[in-house]
């Protein structure tokens, strides 16, 4: 019997050199680099750090230290995974030298952190599993509880926002009697998913409001008035809750901001909490560059507050820093625990659950970090992640915050 025949070989069209890969290499090399170009475009649009213009508007104060939003808006600022890199040294250790490095809001450069990108280019590469939270590096162990301490023993959970801007937060978008109510609702969706830690609920108030104008003593700040800070304070000392006042910094320093709310500080159920993100330098304005603080300006708020613990015999204070970028902090390593004071720093950022979960995961998850928050967007996350999801975090997050 005949062989049968082999059909004739196509020749190819063109004859390459027998140095360049093969067909089915090339091949896999295009669609390795499409799936980066997809991961990247997905990051540029999937995580806007702020509310659009819009949501996020700049504070004008009234008489009677009233205030209303004015028309032009102090923050549009997008998330991508092109950050700018960490300072190549340290700020001066002086507490007036607060700022790290700032990073310019560009189309190039806007908003994110340098590890992102590799996170979502591993996904789309590895498929949804990805994304599944890891194991806690071996070194890290829950802090043991303090006596008197919130912390870990208790669960926080805080609405995020200002008393007179609806757009900044829900906070701001009901009266505080109903706001409370929410957030007791919200609380005990927490405590069904994890009844063994009982949730403490919070209000952070917007205490110093980042602006796009220098103002009188070019600080680029404008304060929330103290009346409605001790208003909200008190209610929230007669209905069990906590407070954080949240400082923004601008070109002013945690030292001299820290000072404004002083009185507050000092009582038992008053904590604060700093945004790097509105910290900026000598030619920089809050909202067209992301700012930074060094480690020793947080170190000196630790000391500060551990200082009114022993001056007045409190419980130890909280201190959170929002972050969501790693240049947002510069020199975080050498961040160190403090008695009297319990550091939490939180994941902030929204955009979609599997994007939240790797900046959790390389901001808080992989650096030694004392406790752990997070923040949720109930308008820009989509979809929200659910209080199963949040505490199904590794590790399960001490602070929650909603805006």
């Amino acid at each position: 019997m005949a062989a049968p025949k082999r059909p004739p070989a196509t020749r190819p069209l063109l004859a390459l050199p027998p140095w360049v890969p093969g067909e089915s290499t090339l091949a896999a090399a295009l669609v390795l680099l499409m799936t980066l170009a997809i991961a990247l475009i997905a990051l540029n649009g999937a995580m806007p750090r702020f509310q659009s213009d819009d949501d996020r508007q700049t504070l004008t104060a009234l008489p009677g230290g009233q205030m209303e939003p004015a028309a032009t808006s102090a923050v549009a600022v997008a998330m991508d995974d092109s950050a700018a890199p960490l300072a190549a040294s340290a700020a001066p250790a002086e507490v007036a030298a607060d700022v790290g490095s700032a990073a310019p809001l560009t189309a190039d450069t806007a908003p994110g952190m340098v590890a992102v990108g590799a996170a979502l280019a591993e996904a789309a590469v590895a498929g949804p599993s990805a994304f599944v939270p890891a194991p806690a590096p071996a070194s890290a162990s829950q802090p043991e509880s303090v006596p008197g301490a919130i912390l870990p023993g208790n669960r926080v959970l805080a609405y995020y926002g200002h008393p007179h801007d609806e757009n900044m937060g829900i906070v701001g978008e009901y009266p505080k009697e109903e706001v409370l109510r929410l957030l007791l609702q919200q609380a005990a969706d927490y405590e069904v998913v994890d009844p063994t830690r009982p949730v403490i609920p919070a209000f952070e108030l917007i205490a110093t409001v980042a602006q796009r104008t220098p103002g009188d003593d070019g600080s680029y700040i404008l304060d929330t008035d103290l009346e409605t800070l001790t208003e909200y304070a008190d209610f929230a000392q007669a209905n069990g809750a906590l407070v954080f006042l949240d400082l923004q910094i601008g070109r002013g320093t945690v030292a001299a901001e820290i000072e404004k709310i002083r009185p507050l500080l000092e009582r038992p159920h008053v904590h604060l909490a700093l945004d790097p993100e509105f910290a900026v330098g000598e030619g920089e304005t809050p909202g067209e560059y992301i700012g930074s603080l060094d480690a020793e300006s947080i170190a000196y708020a630790q000391r500060t507050l551990a200082q009114m613990v022993s001056d007045f015999g409190l419980p130890p204070k909280l201190l959170i820093v929002h972050q969501f970028r790693e240049d947002m902090i510069a020199n975080k390593l050498s961040l160190r625990p403090v008695a009297g004071v319990q550091l939490v720093i939180d994941a902030d950022g929204y955009g979609a659950p599997e994007l939240k979960v790797a900046v959790y995961n390389i901001l808080v998850r992989d650096e030694p970090v004392e406790f752990a928050g997070v923040k949720l967007f109930y308008k820009q996350d989509v979809p929200v992640m659910t209080p199963a999801e949040i505490l199904g975090l590794t590790p399960a997050p001490d602070v929650v915050i909603y805006q």
